[in-house]
């Protein structure tokens, strides 16, 4: 019976603290994100608390796992608490450390666009003060060797060269009006669509911590007048990787445009 109580006792504390650190983990990168999204704090204290909230989580998992075994003879009504524990911050665990992998498989740069030497430039929206001022070397000599702009260069035809000009075989006013609708379609913010100009600028906006995307398509008629070539550049607002999400954006919208894809209604 001392023995059932002492296990029953421990089993409460251990599912106490498996809650506190799981759960509160995830509520505490919740806030973080939406508080950096919301101008609260810099997105960097944002980040912070992420890395802490990614190691609390997985104590916390460990404690529940721990109060299970524990709890399954003494107390098992506690096995609900801790699965829900396990499910929670194992979601959350995975999540970010699937960008954590993600952000390490990728190149550290944050301007990507399918013409590298007369790249689209933007018209409503301005680039960022420091655009390409911070081009890691990546450890690599020749690459040190380089000035930023060209390391820029040589990283992105290293990493993206599949991204590229396409040419379409509609008009320059349709495919401004064709990529304007796929452009709305994402939920992103239309700042300009000018057809007589062939550009397009929106803003994409992430969900969490509000990072914001800036977004130039430029289309130009064939030199054989038939048709249109388009361009596409996609530029983080902040920081210096972009985990991917520039890239993935341009070859996702480029591939949409060039299979004609509308969007409904």
């Amino acid at each position: 019976m001392v023995e059932a109580m002492k296990k029953r006792r421990w089993a409460g504390r251990l599912s106490i603290a498996a809650a506190i650190l799981g759960l509160g983990s995830v509520a505490a990168a919740a806030i973080a994100a939406f508080g950096a999204g919301g101008g609260a704090w810099h997105f960097g204290v944002g980040f912070s608390v992420l890395r802490y909230a990614f190691f609390a989580a997985i104590a916390g998992i460990v404690l529940a796992l721990v109060a299970i075994f524990i709890a399954r003879s003494a107390a098992p009504k506690l096995i609900l608490l801790n699965l829900a524990v396990i499910l929670v911050a194992g979601a959350f665990v995975a999540f970010l450390g699937n960008q954590i992998r993600t952000a390490r498989s990728v190149p550290p740069i944050h301007d990507i666009s399918t013409d590298l030497e007369d790249w689209p430039q933007f018209h409503r929206l301005a680039e960022r003060e420091d655009n390409l001022a911070v081009v890691p070397d990546m450890g690599r000599a020749e690459l040190a060797a380089l000035s930023p702009r060209e390391r820029w260069k040589a990283i992105h035809r290293e990493h993206y060269g599949d991204i590229a000009t396409i040419r379409v075989p509609w008009s320059v006013e349709e495919t401004v009006a064709r990529a304007r609708a796929l452009a709305e379609n994402r939920g992103w913010e239309i700042v300009t669509a000018d057809p007589d100009n062939g550009i397009v600028e929106a803003v994409d906006t992430s969900l969490f911590f509000r990072f914001k995307d800036d977004v130039v398509v430029r289309v130009r008629p064939a030199g054989d007048g038939t048709g249109s070539i388009v361009d596409m550049r996609s530029v983080s607002r902040v920081g210096v990787s972009d985990i991917g999400v520039n890239a993935r954006r341009v070859r996702e919208f480029l591939a949409d445009l060039r299979r004609g894809d509308m969007p409904a209604g």
